[in-house]
């Protein structure tokens, strides 16, 4: 439990740093402060990381698991029909694909077996 606490508030910390690197990373020691910060989350000392989930992560999830749970959901139904039709598609132009391959060898079979003469055809032995 105490590590998955940790994953969730540093997957959150990282999701922020992205934008925030951009605007306060000018800062003096700013990048030792946001190490002095995962070493606060990470240490079993502190337990920053299960304050932190306990505090503010946790209770947010709480109040918005309906509208979580109705997400997926929604989301499960809706990929479900993007994979059917992009398997129907990708069913159609593989068949399209394999219909196109088969004329166009079968059209080159046949000048090939055209270049033959009768004696030569003849000379094959039959393999029945």
């Amino acid at each position: 439990v105490r590590w998955m606490m940790y994953w969730i508030v540093f997957a959150l910390f990282m999701a922020m740093e992205t934008f925030t690197d951009l605007l306060i990373s000018w800062f003096p020691f700013y990048y030792e402060v946001k190490m002095a910060f995962v070493l606060w989350l990470l240490s079993p000392y502190t337990r920053g990381a299960s304050l932190l989930y306990r505090r503010f992560v946790h209770p947010t999830l709480a109040r918005k698991e309906k509208d979580i749970d109705t997400f997926l959901v929604r989301t499960r139904e809706r990929s479900y029909e993007t994979m059917l039709h992009f398997g129907k598609r990708g069913l159609n132009l593989a068949a399209t694909a394999a219909v196109q391959a088969a004329t166009k060898s079968q059209g080159a079979l046949v000048g090939r077996l055209r270049s033959f003469s009768m004696q030569d055809l003849r000379s094959i032995p039959d393999e029945g």
